[in-house]
């Protein structure tokens, strides 16, 4: 998970875009997630978040307007509520206008394969962080060794995480460390 250091910061002063990808039947459990949850799915976009090396990330960086049509989000980001904040407050840092940020932030989504383990969990289960990580490794070769992080939240799996140069190369994660529970409990999708 992402260091909590926050600064407000100037559109377009980051190092590197971090694809928060939280596994839908977590995500979708917390209270306050709206209905357009359900049906689950694996996993759903929270955001792609502009970083800085150190682990410290720029938010709330302009008052600029949101998407004109943020429910063509709605196939990999669950909810409206969570699109307008994630333009507020990590959008805005990015100073490529919410068209374009939107897009990139589809295009890194699509560029991660999901491996099909994932699609078959239907009884909770529980997986090591280094297990989760081979297999998104095997699934990607693509990317490198370092790219990907597994954020959890006690022994529960939350989310994948993937790092990103500005222009949505994959890169080695700077500043950012993987969850080091030993295993991790994962809900099964309904």
């Amino acid at each position: 998970m992402p260091n909590c250091a926050q600064n407000k910061g100037e559109p377009g002063k980051f190092d590197f875009y971090l694809l928060d990808l939280p596994w839908g039947p977590e995500f979708c459990s917390i209270a306050d997630v709206s209905p357009q949850c359900r049906p689950q799915r694996s996993f759903v976009v929270h955001g792609l978040w502009p970083q800085n090396n150190d682990g410290s990330y720029p938010v709330f960086c302009s008052h600029e307007a949101g998407p004109l049509n943020p429910r063509e989000n709605l196939d990999i980001t669950p909810d409206l509520q969570l699109l307008t904040h994630e333009w507020s407050k990590h959008g805005t840092c990015s100073d490529q206008g919410p068209r374009r940020f939107f897009q990139m932030e589809r295009e890194a989504f699509t560029s991660i394969d999901v491996p099909l383990a994932f699609d078959k969990i239907d009884r909770e289960t529980s997986m090591s962080p280094a297990q989760i990580l081979d297999l998104f490794y095997k699934a990607n070769p693509q990317l490198p060794q370092g790219s990907l992080i597994v954020s959890c939240h006690q022994e529960r799996f939350t989310a994948i995480e993937a790092c990103f140069t500005t222009s949505l190369k994959p890169m080695t994660c700077l500043g950012l460390h993987s969850c080091d529970k030993p295993l991790l409990k994962i809900e099964p999708v309904h």
